[in-house]
């Protein structure tokens, strides 16, 4: 028996041999896949979040820019006498020069433009300028509008009918409403540029004593993004479509109290925009709640050429006259985590250095 269990054991030695090889190599790669992801994610946490390196292969366009060093020295026989440059702090601020100017001269009161040691009349010998930033707050007030209304005196002496005639004057942005366009305009500006939601604008407007609820307000919004606002949205869509080359791109967004969602579930806002061959460039977002084939391809029904995205399966879904080309800038991303994810003495040279250099290669050349 025990003979028996010795030559099955040698017999199948070759193959437990095998096999055990195999494990081993299968460990040896899921180990050095664990390694390329600890290095990758700390470069994440905390390396630059730039994907420029010392392999970027761009020095080859400007080599020179890329290679010099002000701090090595010619090689000349005799000593270069070293000097220093003053260094002055940058800024920003800069007063425009068009803004107007309000003057404000300080003179003394006539009673004291006497010398203090002869007693003599003092005369203006120079001017000392300083220079302030003011900020006038928005100013309020109510337009008022009257309108003449004229009539023949002739005619109505006559008893016949009496022509009535009104001087013309422009429809109010929003019909029975007391908004300005002034007012919308602000209202959004401090909404959608500054940030600033309408519960603290409504604040802002009791602080200086006017009573202009949020609701209003969100009233105003909505009625002067639809009556205005959608009709140049349209035209602009228009136009995008017309071109030969288009991007497109999508993000997560959150929308709070949105019918049949709940308050944690995605939402997307799709970007549409024109290429770099364009002097007029169009940019367009457009809400969705979803992430579905049918958003691009209802939006670009009209669009055919070329469109300009990242792998996102969707886009290359789309209907035929719309040609999808890809993004070197994400194709480069990856040799780029591909690169870093390999130990230092490993990287040049290597499949990942290959890859990244000749996508910029070719990002540079188209």
């Amino acid at each position: 028996m025990l003979y028996n269990i010795v030559m099955e054991s040698v017999t199948n030695w070759p193959q437990i041999v095998a096999g055990k090889d195999q494990e081993i190599a299968e460990l040896k790669a899921l180990v050095k896949f664990y390694e390329e992801q600890f290095r990758l994610n700390k470069h994440r946490q905390f390396g630059a979040s730039s994907e420029k390196s010392e392999y970027d292969q761009l020095s080859i366009f400007n080599e020179a820019d890329a290679t010099a060093d002000a701090n090595v020295p010619e090689p000349e026989l005799i000593e270069i006498e070293r000097h220093y440059r003053k260094r002055t702090r940058l800024t920003t601020d800069k007063l425009p020069e068009n803004l107007p100017i309000e003057v404000v001269e300080h003179d003394l009161p006539t009673d004291e433009q006497i010398c203090p040691e002869c007693g003599g009349d003092l005369h203006v010998m120079g001017r000392e300028t300083r220079r302030e930033l003011v900020i006038i707050p928005a100013q309020v007030k109510i337009r008022e509008h009257i309108r003449k209304v004229y009539a023949c005196r002739d005619c109505e002496k006559d008893e016949c009918g009496v022509p009535i005639l009104k001087a013309p004057i422009a429809e109010p942005v929003i019909k029975g409403s007391f908004a300005s366009p002034e007012a919308i305009a602000h209202i959004m500006t401090q909404k959608f540029v500054m940030g600033s939601p309408l519960y603290r604008q409504e604040q802002d407007w009791k602080r200086n004593g006017i009573m202009l609820s949020r609701q209003t307000m969100s009233n105003w919004l909505i009625k002067a993004t639809e009556d205005w606002l959608e009709p140049i949205y349209d035209m602009l869509r228009e136009s995008l479509c017309y071109r030969n080359v288009l991007h497109a791109d999508e993000t997560t967004l959150q929308v709070l109290r949105e019918p049949g969602k709940t308050a944690q579930s995605k939402s997307y806002m799709w970007l549409y925009r024109t290429s770099g061959d364009t002097d007029a460039p169009i940019v367009l977002y457009e809400y969705q709640p979803d992430r579905k084939t049918k958003r691009p391809a209802d939006f670009l029904r009209d669009f055919k050429g070329y469109l300009h995205t990242d792998g996102y399966d969707v886009y290359h879904k789309l209907p035929e006259h719309v040609i999808i080309v890809g993004c070197w800038a994400h194709a480069r991303r990856k040799f780029d985590e591909a690169l870093k994810a390999l130990p230092e003495k490993d990287r040049e040279g290597s499949n990942a250095f290959l890859g990244k250099r000749y996508s910029i290669l070719t990002f540079c050349i188209l």
